[in-house]
């Protein structure tokens, strides 16, 4: 019976979770509108239907993609209160069907990708406000300064700074509501707009009213972070506060809307101003808003930051990308900090500010990898439906309109490949690359692993830890193995502790480590082949646990002790009579690609690249959480497919 149990708990709807929902869901979403009319009317005439197209149109994308799609219905797809891509895959995968793979790794690549430009956008578009103040004003530099703290910070962990995050985001939404209420009495026409039938005008009547779409569509980039991020704060408190959230970002757009009417017939240029957004604060509070519009772009940033570290250990956990080193700064359940991510991360925020320069810019590339997640979220989210029986015609209804309404705002967005799209796609292939790499190289790896019967060897390795004429190796002697059925074993595991230089222990304990599709789940189950000679232990971790054998071990080898199953007291006469515990030395099996194969080309590609993306990542010692002073690390010839006999003639 395996030991252990899931440790994560549902998080209750409260007035504290849904102020922490407010500073950790709705960062992306929120600072939306700094930028969203901003992009949809650019250089052109302010018209007063097509601003109300634009506004209607913003209003049902809010509506039916947000609210509809993520908020009702994908928020139903939690794995454990867990949410995300990799967590829906993990529920769906037990479907067997196997093409699931790649929607999964696609839309993992491309959120990852297109949330290098949420703080570059989120913080130029709040910096550039005080343009409003000084348009002499360089914020180039203000904007690298302020990305390089937020990312620097990451080392030190956000527990403190992450209480104000609910207060400050509050305030932003309240701020947010107030300005568009207060533009909202001096033009209430714009009220007009919650009809859907301006948002179809604009669609056929506007000569650019279809790729005004891909500006539209930022108003809802951050609906697949509020569900990535499920597992922080519980549907329940999401729901809640969506409604809060929602209003006051349709009041703010709106208002933005009524003061553009206001000047209709004008470009932005001509009336003074470069964003809407500042345009309808009061003059004495525009540096407030500046501050305020600021901090929320860093809350915003700083959830994109943690929703990758997660997305990327997940990644490592379902054999999706190499092991990396990661940290947990602080006590703080679910935070855990990744070097090379946050530094990878900066390098590309940075360089898209200074390829870009302007928020104006970043708008044309952003959107459009986010787009493709949200379509891969949907063949994803088909295959759950299905799972969990629902109604056959809501299914099709559902997802055919998710589909077709999907694919139009891709099409929109492809107009942005040539404005720098391509910049984030590039980011997403190079991605992918490494993910399918990983997977594939593993899967190539692991289909020609040899497996014994372990009970076959059992008399061999009892026989072996009491023949004295051999010279101890250690007193317990612990092997990590990938074979799932527990009465097998790697024949180079065998072939290690019989052949290459055999190795006496008092006690040989065989170690598997088992990824299972629920997020925080903690088991193990031990198996004595014989007593206090061969062991065997079973650990069943989640795929956001990290794989602390080190600790793990310890621990159930403590309790074993405890409950009298095991006695690791040294074997040696003298160390046994004063009762000091024996050694433990790991094992590691390295496996290598020997020359002697002969692999078709593809394979022998994907494998050469594994091998240099294995050298920069974690050695398996490291990866596990092992004291490198305790660990052995042993290379063995992996023979995949054996090359073609050599015929030699041999000469006298």
């Amino acid at each position: 019976m395996f030991v252990g149990k899931n440790s994560h708990l549902g998080h209750k709807l409260s007035a504290a979770g849904l102020l922490v929902t407010l500073g950790i869901i709705f960062g992306d979403i929120g600072t939306s509108p700094l930028y969203v009319l901003k992009a949809i009317v650019g250089t052109h005439d302010i018209k007063v239907n097509e601003i109300k197209g634009a506004i209607s149109a913003i209003f049902w994308t809010l509506t039916l993609q947000t609210t509809i799609k993520y908020v009702i219905i994908t928020l139903q797809a939690d794995n454990n209160g867990e949410g995300g891509i990799f967590s829906l895959y993990t529920l769906i995968r037990k479907t067997k069907v196997k093409w699931l793979l790649f929607p999964a790794i696609i839309g993992g690549s491309t959120l990852l990708a297109d949330g290098i430009i949420t703080p570059p956008i989120s913080v130029s578009s709040a910096v550039e406000g005080l343009m409003v103040l000084n348009p002499e004003i360089k914020t180039i530099p203000i904007v690298i300064v302020i990305i390089t703290l937020l990312f620097g910070i990451q080392q030190f962990g956000t527990k403190f700074i992450g209480k104000f995050f609910g207060p400050v985001m509050f305030l932003w939404f309240s701020m947010l509501g107030i300005l568009g209420f207060s533009q909202l009495s001096q033009n209430l026409g714009i009220i007009e707009s919650l009809n859907p039938y301006y948002a179809y005008r604009l669609l056929i009547d506007h000569q650019m009213g279809f790729l005004i779409l891909g500006a539209v569509f930022l108003c809802t980039t951050g609906a697949e972070a509020l569900y990535s991020d499920l597992g922080h704060c519980g549907k329940d408190n999401i729901r809640v506060s969506w409604i809060f959230v929602k209003l006051m970002l349709i009041l703010n757009y709106f208002g933005q809307g009524a003061w553009l009417i206001s000047h209709q017939g004008k470009t932005l240029e001509e009336v003074g101003v470069s964003n809407p957004f500042f345009a309808i604060m009061p003059e004495w509070f525009v540096p407030f808003g500046i501050g305020m519009a600021t901090l929320a772009a860093v809350v915003a940033s700083q959830a994109m930051i943690s929703g990758s570290f997660t997305l990327i250990n997940e990644a490592i956990r379902l054999n999706f990308w190499p092991k990396v080193k990661i940290k947990y700064p602080t006590d703080l359940k679910g935070q855990l900090y990744i070097p090379s991510l946050n530094w990878m991360l900066w390098a590309g925020c940075v360089m898209v500010v200074l390829y870009f320069k302007e928020s104006s810019g970043m708008e044309a590339a952003y959107g459009l990898a986010i787009v493709m997640t949200m379509l891969m979220t949907t063949s994803l989210l088909n295959y759950y439906l299905i799972l969990k029986r629902y109604n056959k015609f809501f299914i099709i209804i559902f997802i055919s309109t998710f589909a077709i309404l999907e694919t139009a705002f891709l099409i929109a967005n492809l107009h942005k490949f040539k404005d720098g799209g391509y910049i984030t796609l590039l980011i997403a292939m190079m991605l992918m690359a490494t993910m399918f790499t990983w997977y594939f190289a593993r899967k190539i790896r692991n289909r020609y692993l040899v497996f014994v019967k372990l009970t076959d060897y059992l008399p061999i390795l009892e026989d072996l830890s009491r023949d004295l004429s051999v010279p101890k190796y250690a007193t317990h002697l612990v092997y990590l193995t990938s074979a799932d059925n527990r009465q097998e074993i790697e024949s180079k595991i065998i072939y290690s502790i019989l052949n290459k230089q055999p190795k006496r222990a008092d006690i040989y304990w065989f170690v598997h480590v088992h990824v299972v599709d629920e997020p925080y789940t903690m088991e193990y189950k031990v198996n004595e082949f014989i007593h206090d000679d061969v062991i065997r232990i079973d650990f069943r971790l989640g795929f956001r646990i990290a794989p602390r054998i080190n600790l793990m071990f310890k621990t159930v080898v403590e309790d074993m002790v405890k409950k009298g199953e095991v006695d690791i007291t040294s074997r040696y006469a003298s160390l046994n009579k004063n009762n000091i515990i024996g050694d433990f030395q790991f094992i590691l099996i390295e496996k290598f690609i020997s020359y002697d194969n002969d692999l078709p080309f593809y394979e022998k590609w994907i494998l050469d690249i594994y091998n240099i993306l294995k050298k920069l990542g974690l050695s398996e010692g490291k990866a596990f959480g092992l004291d490198s002073s305790s660990v052995t690390v042993e290379s063995v010839p992996l023979m995949i497919t054996p090359s073609k006999e050599i015929s030699m003639k041999r000469i006298e």
